[in-house]
């Protein structure tokens, strides 16, 4: 969430920096100011009528203690005053509680302001490649299979049998497609835990107060699976409980990092992109995913997102799947983030880089929804923590990843080596 400071103070900055992201905010942006100016107004106006009635309150003691009849006119006059200035502050109450939700209502879906740091531009077509890595590792060959044709002539992956489980965009792993998504999730969360991240298996159903403090809530309902009788939501993503371990907590300066790293399934509508990637891993309802994040100090937390971005990396790394890394622009960047960098994975079968791995710094933004705080020893008053998440990795597409890089001619796939201890075998 935006400050409301920032917003008030420095308006036609924060009106060009979210010009420069995708969608008109400038509607949403003006009605906010006037709403915050009424506020205020009223705000000012019961200060005034508080003062008055503190003063009638000492009038009418003072009155007594020099002796004036406590049911005398004059004493009467006051208190009647008096009277009426409560009925006006009662009178104002609901009309403030209505604006400042009214604000909250708009705050909430305004989002983070790009860093001057992310790359200026309207889509994804703008994005800006940082690096690659593993090009010498890019398979050849016209005959290369798709993930989901290796999968199925394998017998690993059986995506017709789901559709009578439940529906279409989800998956049923056999054997050693299963043994291989174990695999990777357990090899994942052992490279972050012997990097310093604590692992923490959460809730996967989450409620909406903890959907709305990571910034899920309200833009993203339409995305997420509601519980019809309760309020609680799948999650889309570890991301959400690992925001909410804290919310509304105030933190101590020499706990800060805090990394923590979770396994979740996920699940997610992907209201919008019917028709885009039907077949396959790449786009399911239902996915995997290994998710790393960070809560630190402000002065530090661009240095921890080239950081979160390396950890990764040395995934991919590890797995000898060929990527690179894009830095999100403006117009593409998430909704919290202030800077994001993409890690896409090489798929022959699309002759192209997948998106594999989000990694983004949402600075304060997140912390202000949650109320996630640190206080300074010896310092007045607290701070509000910067937040970073990265996928480290989505498990489905990097299975997708490893059976098209990793096809053999006789149509087997290999183990990527740094997998073979946990699968016990050199092939599928």
């Amino acid at each position: 969430m935006l400050d409301l400071k920032l917003i008030r103070q420095n308006p036609d900055q924060v009106a060009a920096a979210l010009a420069k992201r995708s969608g008109d905010y400038a509607n949403s942006l003006s009605e906010l100011q006037a709403l915050d100016s009424e506020q205020r107004g009223l705000e000012g106006v019961r200060s005034q009528l508080q003062a008055r009635s503190n003063e009638i309150g000492k009038a009418v003691g003072m009155k007594i203690k020099g002796g004036a009849d406590p049911k005398g006119d004059e004493v009467k006059a006051l208190r009647g005053e008096g009277n009426q200035v409560k009925k006006e502050l009662a009178e104002l109450e609901p009309q403030e509680k209505e604006l400042k939700a009214k604000i909250q209502d708009i705050l909430l879906t305004l989002p983070n302001l790009p860093n001057d740091t992310t790359p200026e531009g309207k889509d994804e077509e703008e994005n800006v490649e940082v690096r690659r890595w593993g090009d010498d590792l890019i398979p050849q060959g016209d005959e290369l299979l798709a993930h989901y044709e290796l999968g199925e002539k394998l017998g690993i992956m059986n995506f017709e049998r789901s559709v009578k489980i439940a529906q279409s965009r989800f998956v049923t792993l056999i054997g050693a497609g299963a043994a291989l998504e174990r695999a990777l999730i357990q090899f994942m969360l052992n490279r972050h835990t012997k990097s310093g991240y604590t692992e923490i298996l959460p809730p996967i159903l989450v409620n909406s107060a903890s959907l709305t403090g990571s910034g899920q809530l309200p833009k993203f309902a339409e995305d997420s699976f509601k519980c019809a009788d309760d309020d609680l939501w799948l999650t889309p993503t570890a991301e959400v409980p690992l925001t909410n371990l804290h919310r509304s907590e105030i933190l101590t300066e020499d706990q800060l990092p805090i990394n923590y790293c979770a396994y979740t399934p996920c699940f997610r509508r992907e209201a919008g992109s019917y028709g885009r990637d039907t077949r396959g891993l790449i786009r399911l309802h239902q996915f995997n995913k290994v998710e790393m994040f960070k809560f630190v100090h402000p002065d530090t937390s661009f240095d921890e997102l080239e950081a979160l971005t390396k950890d990764a990396e040395d995934i991919l790394q590890q797995l000898k799947l060929p990527y690179r890394v894009l830095a999100l622009c403006t117009g593409d960047i998430g909704f919290s983030a202030t800077k994001t960098y993409d890690l896409e994975v090489w798929l022959p079968s699309a002759n192209r880089y997948r998106e594999i791995s989000s990694c983004s710094n949402c600075v304060d933004f997140q912390a202000r929804r949650a109320d996630i705080r640190f206080k300074t020893p010896g310092q007045k008053g607290t701070q509000f923590v910067h937040t970073l998440n990265g996928s480290g990795l989505a498990i489905g597409r990097t299975m997708a990843a490893i059976l098209e890089n990793y096809q053999q001619p006789n149509g087997g796939v290999k183990v990527p080596e740094v997998l073979q201890p946990y699968m016990g075998r050199e092939f599928l």
